[in-house]
């Protein structure tokens, strides 16, 4: 047997609702920590940076409160371009993840 074939063995094709759920919360605790923490920083970072660390952060907890929504109407998963399920690999590191890589790729 192979090293890949005894890695696809040991990963479960498909994330459980609750480990999505534990993923996303995570995620989202991770980024308003990050947010308490330049609001703490105040004056001390310059503001144009404090502004684009926040509007990033911002963007991401839009992400993640979008695959909330996409998990409760039971499309969480899928590639919104392509339709084609995307990779469990994938959602495991970026659990908000929209889009397939090969239709992230296209999108840039």
């Amino acid at each position: 047997m192979s090293l890949d074939a005894a890695r696809s063995d040991s990963r479960p094709e498909r994330l459980t609702a609750h480990e999505v759920r534990q993923r996303l919360q995570h995620e989202r605790n991770s980024r308003l920590t990050q947010l308490k923490a330049i609001e703490k920083e105040g004056n001390d970072a310059p503001r144009e940076l404090m502004i684009a660390q926040k509007m990033s952060i911002d963007r991401v907890l839009a992400e993640i409160d979008a695959a909330f929504e996409r998990l409760d109407r039971g499309r969480y998963g899928h590639c919104q371009e392509c339709g084609r399920p995307v990779p469990v690999e994938r959602l495991e590191i970026l659990p908000y993840a929209r889009c397939c890589v090969g239709c992230q790729r296209r999108a840039v």
